[in-house]
């Protein structure tokens, strides 16, 4: 798509083939043979001419008001590119009939052949003109006709350009009910297909989508512009062009100052657009998302944080909305009111600045206490998700979440929900404690041991893990746990146990992920990495290992890599000495291994042959 800078203004693209058909005018009159072929050529000319000057008029007065929606020119511009070529094959053929030498007449010879191809050629544009002017409805004043389903001769080949083209056409710029109506279309043309969603995106049908996005007076016109614009936003390329299109900031505008049903979608499409573009996912925390994302899902979820736990940025605010209340109800509220007002507006103001966030607009605050619950509940679904993906792999979004208090409010949803809510709160978490893995200054500051934010998550990752016979709950809530483990004292065994137990489970990825999470306790990179290798070896870790090093090759090599790290760090362990840890490892050392691990399986055997010396005799009667 050329950038409007690059593209010539539509009433010159229109001139082009205005100016042909002036010259087959003169060319018929200066005709010599074939006079009643090249009437018939002009006729059809002349009608073209009519209608392009008709086209030009349009244009030209819907360009220079500002009343008038926005000239859609896509097919004006493929029409007129069209018109013009076949106006220069219906030229370069009457020119062949003007009066010539006799050797130039016999090198051109003309045929009636000919003549019957240009005026099909004609025929057609006349046919794509009658079209392009049904489209924008120019005999009823213009302002777009509304979906038109005749095919135009142009799109012949591919019909559903032509219908791409109509229901632009009409929801950049027919009355209000005719565009719900064709994006509500074409987003069922979107659903069809990628190639649809293709060409929908080259015809330049994201900008009137988005237009449509912000008509705050008409949710339904909303709806049907967000469900369209979810389903072109499932590829990088065409999420680049929402974007490239400012179209952050208008879906950010639409998820803070809109009924919950819109703002349901608008949190879809920002999962979506965040998923698939790193891009859009920055300038999504950018522009602010964040906040009016926790605001709506901690609707309705009260969050009991005792007034001693606060800390200052907290009382500040406390004090903004005692103030404020205070002023409402003409007096001062209890600590108990106080309490009260923090649970419940606890996502609605900025960390000690007491303003209202975009996400707490007070208009619709009534209205979403009497939603539906069904309704209340999908919006959070989708709230959760969009955090996730804001989340994933992003250290700076995963921080503003937990700045927002989000991290409490996540904690309480996975405790008391179930189903696609708790699952999308809890990969929301995982998200932010591998960030919090990765990045110590957000370890410290968003999972300290005596956090109330924090110890919520852990008790609920720890409960999933142990009371929750579900491996697409109990995975990353280990994997959570995991990515914590540098931030566990070494008194807090507690998180280590139900590791452990995961390790004898008959479901090989649980007990594979329980390995990796325990391996993070374990390895050198955890400073308490001796106390955590003995207390994993206290809750009988090394017999779950060795019978989870017979099953399959992933599992085998993580708790084979966990079996090595209590060797180098607890050697002198005599459950590793019972259990004939080191005669597993040397057998494992003649198998074929990555070259990490073989070099950790050759550390552990000669630090195992320190503390167990003159045993081998005695070890080579066993098999393991």
């Amino acid at each position: 798509m050329a950038s409007s800078t690059e593209e010539k203004r539509v009433e010159d693209e229109l001139s082009h083939p205005i100016l042909v058909a002036e010259r087959v005018r003169s060319a018929v009159e200066e005709a010599e043979s074939f006079k009643l072929e090249c009437s018939e050529v002009w006729k059809h000319v002349d009608r073209l001419l009519q209608m392009l000057r008709t086209l030009v008029r349009f244009a030209t007065s819907t360009t220079s008001s500002t009343a008038s929606p926005p000239l859609y020119e896509r097919p004006i511009r493929r029409v007129a590119a069209e018109t013009a070529k076949n106006l220069d094959r219906a030229l370069a053929l009457v020119r062949k009939c003007k009066r010539r030498s006799i050797l130039r007449r016999v090198v051109s010879i003309v045929s009636a052949a000919e003549f019957r191809k240009v005026l099909a050629y004609l025929d057609a544009s006349v046919g794509d003109m009658k079209w392009l002017l049904s489209i924008f409805d120019v005999e009823g004043g213009g302002g777009g006709g509304g979906i038109v389903l005749s095919l135009p001769p142009i799109a012949s080949n591919d019909p559903i350009l032509s219908w791409v083209w109509s229901l632009i056409a009409s929801i950049q710029m027919s009355q209000l009910n005719d565009r719900i109506e064709a994006a509500n279309e074409l987003a069922s043309l979107a659903l069809d297909n990628d190639r649809n969603k293709k060409i929908i995106v080259e015809e330049c049908g994201v900008p009137p989508l988005l237009k449509l996005f912000k008509e705050a007076t008409s949710p339904v016109a909303q709806i049907a512009a967000a469900t369209a614009l979810c389903h072109l936003a499932n590829d990088l390329e065409r999420v680049r062009v929402i974007v490239n299109e400012l179209g952050v900031p208008v879906v950010v505008q639409v998820l803070s100052d809109s009924p919950m049903s819109v703002q349901t979608l608008a949190a879809n499409l920002i999962a979506r657009m965040a998923k698939h573009d790193p891009v859009a996912q920055e300038d999504f925390a950018r522009e602010n998302a964040i906040r009016p994302l926790v605001t709506l899902l901690s609707f309705d979820t009260f969050v009991d944080v005792p007034l001693g736990q606060l800390g200052k940025q907290s009382i500040h605010s406390i004090v903004q909305i005692n103030k404020e209340l205070g002023k409402r109800s003409g007096g001062r509220l209890s600590n108990k009111q106080l309490v009260n007002s923090y649970s419940n507006n606890l996502y609605l103001y900025t960390d000690g600045g007491g303003s209202s966030s975009r996400g707490g607009n007070h208009n619709h605050r009534k209205e979403r206490e009497n939603e539906d619950p069904a309704v209340k509940l999908q919006v959070k679904v989708s709230c959760a998700e969009a955090l996730w993906m804001l989340a994933r792999g992003s250290v700076s979004n995963s921080r503003k979440i937990t700045e927002t208090k989000g991290v409490l409010c996540l904690a309480k949803i996975v405790e008391n929900e179930q189903g696609e809510l708790q699952f999308n709160c809890l990969m929301t978490i995982m998200e932010i404690t591998a960030a919090a893995e990765s990045n110590a200054d957000l370890r410290r500051a968003a999972f300290k041991t005596n956090s109330p934010a924090a110890k919520a998550v852990v008790e609920q990752l720890l409960r999933i893990i142990k009371e929750v016979d579900s491996p697409a709950l109990q995975i990353p809530a280990m994997k959570s746990i995991g990515s914590l483990a540098r931030t566990f004292p070494a008194r807090e065994t507690r998180v280590i146990e139900p590791l452990v137990a995961q390790l004898g489970s008959r479901n090989t990825e649980v007990a594979d992920e329980a390995a990796v999470a325990l391996t993070k306790f374990a390895s050198m990179d955890n400073f308490l990495h001796v106390e955590h290798s003995k207390t994993i070896i206290e809750f009988n870790g090394v017999p779950a290992l060795m019978r989870l090093l017979r099953s399959n090759e992933a599992t085998h090599m993580h708790g084979l890599t966990l079996l090595c790290y209590l060797a180098l760090h607890a050697g002198n362990s005599e459950s590793l000495e019972q259990a004939r840890v080191l005669m597993a490892l040397e057998g494992a050392d003649k198998t074929v291994l990555p070259q990490q691990i073989r070099e950790l399986v050759s550390r552990a055997i000669v630090h195992l042959n320190l503390y167990h010396a003159g045993m081998n005799s005695q070890r080579m009667s066993y098999l393991p």
